[in-house]
């Protein structure tokens, strides 16, 4: 069984609209905008981080928003739902806040005994706000949101799948351990991990088959403290048989990639070097920063992009 990973990274998903992206997540969610760059393989489409303030692995949500690009069908071998953790009598708040900005897809419920306010994105994402009584970590409180119901980061993803047996025993491999079930989904968490614990495992058997789209989780990635780490996890991947890409250098952290038996793509990043190797943390976010290799692209990005602030 592996030790190193300690949680949940970050969640990448994809959009339609780069714009209309910012604005849900620094405005109606209050999350910091932590990284304003371009997507690796497509560099004429940003790629956005929304965090906490330094962007902390757990707290990360990314986004591909690819103009014009079609919404995409839920279904299994994908991340059903991204579940926030919020203190203990936010729910409140955050209902009138979600019902103000006319989000859509309100609906309170009770998951594991732990009171739920679903609803969704722009694109029809799937997101949760979770209540956790003892969430320590540190929210950032520029976004507009009081720091007492301010979200503090991940709590857990859901991956759906028509079989989930496979999918267990590699979390199982990847250090985590079933702490409880429920109907048809089962929960497994990583104890002592960076907060963001928890992975939910939804079986479908007459699932579709899920297409990707705006709204759609493209990876979700689990953090593990650095480079030497990464490749213990990566060695020990391989020998179990999975295929695993080579280490890939992603400016603000590492990342090897592999996928699941059920289909979702999974990532294993490390912490460093962070969010403040190329902006100091009172500006993240603020400047387009771009990979060395489409630095030549400035000027033509910096006219093409569609501007985040209207």
């Amino acid at each position: 069984m592996l030790k190193q990973i300690q949680g949940l990274h970050h969640v990448t998903s994809m959009a339609r609209d780069a714009r209309e992206n910012n604005r849900f997540f620094t405005g109606t969610l209050g999350l910091r905008r932590v990284k304003k760059t371009v997507n690796f393989d497509a560099p004429d489409v940003y790629h956005l981080y929304y965090a906490d303030e330094v962007g902390t692995p757990g707290t990360v949500m990314t986004y591909f928003p690819f103009p014009n690009i079609a919404r995409g069908r839920p279904g299994a071998g994908e991340v059903g739902t991204t579940v926030f953790s919020v203190p203990r009598n936010a729910l409140l708040y955050w209902e009138k806040r979600l019902s103000d900005a006319s989000v859509q897809g309100l609906m309170r419920e009770t998951s594991f005994g732990q009171d739920r306010l679903r609803f969704e994105g722009p694109d029809g994402d799937g997101f949760a706000l979770v209540e956790v009584e003892d969430d320590a970590r540190a929210p950032w409180t520029e976004g507009g949101v009081p720091a007492e119901d301010a979200i503090r980061g991940f709590h857990s993803a859901s991956l759906r799948l028509r079989d989930g047996g496979a999918t267990e025993e590699l979390l199982k491999f990847m250090g985590y351990e079933e702490v409880d079930n429920s109907g048809n989904i089962k929960r497994l968490a990583r104890k002592d991990g960076n907060g963001a614990d928890v992975i939910d495992i939804e079986t479908a058997p007459g699932a579709p088959i899920a297409r990707l789209g705006a709204g759609s989780v493209h990876h979700i990635a689990f953090a593990v403290e650095d480079r030497a780490k990464q490749l213990e996890v990566r060695k020990a991947l391989l020998d179990t048989g999975y295929q695993v890409t080579p280490v890939i250098d992603r400016d603000y952290f590492w990342a090897i990639y592999f996928r699941t038996p059920g289909g979702v793509l999974f990532e294993v990043a490390t912490t460093e070097p962070g969010f403040d190797r190329d902006e100091d943390t009172a500006h993240l976010g603020e400047a387009l920063k771009l990979p060395a290799q489409h630095a030549h692209l400035r000027p033509y990005l910096e006219q093409h992009l569609q501007p985040l602030e209207a």
